[in-house]
């Protein structure tokens, strides 16, 4: 993706440092341009959010849901709640295959719940489907 007007703000909200590192590293083998932030819980990210550290415009948060401060599903609460914020699309990106998590994250329209592979070369994947996904959907 080359042309700036259609780069996409990636959000990562993920407190696990090595899956960090493996979302790094599978953006630059799978060549994905779009900046990616990164913050450690749902606090930050609404903080990251609200204040522009993200810019506004065409954006996206991948979110894992198991994190301290503030977990996946209570930030997508907070984010729902917001009226400048309740219309920023969320992928979930989590090891839990809980039932429970899946529901309740499509209860706060999440546009995809995706199970995070254990192995490197299907997260890389995984990470190629969503960058050919996002490239695709018309984002605010």
């Amino acid at each position: 993706m080359a042309d700036d007007d259609r780069l996409l703000h990636i959000l990562l909200v993920e407190d696990d440092q090595v899956d960090v590192m493996n979302v790094k590293r599978a953006f630059e083998k799978n060549k994905i341009l779009n900046p990616l932030y990164v913050a450690p819980n749902g606090l930050e990210a609404l903080r990251m959010l609200r204040d522009g550290s993200v810019p506004a415009q065409r954006r996206l948060v991948l979110l894992d849901l198991n994190m301290p401060a503030m977990g996946g599903i209570e930030f997508l609460r907070e984010l729902r709640a917001d009226p400048t914020l309740r219309l920023t699309p969320v992928v979930v990106l989590t090891t839990s295959g809980d039932e429970k998590d899946r529901l309740n994250a499509y209860d706060f329209h999440v546009a995809g719940y995706l199970r995070k592979p254990v192995e490197f070369p299907n997260f890389m994947e995984l990470t190629a489907a969503l960058n050919k996904y996002w490239t695709l959907v018309d984002m605010p």
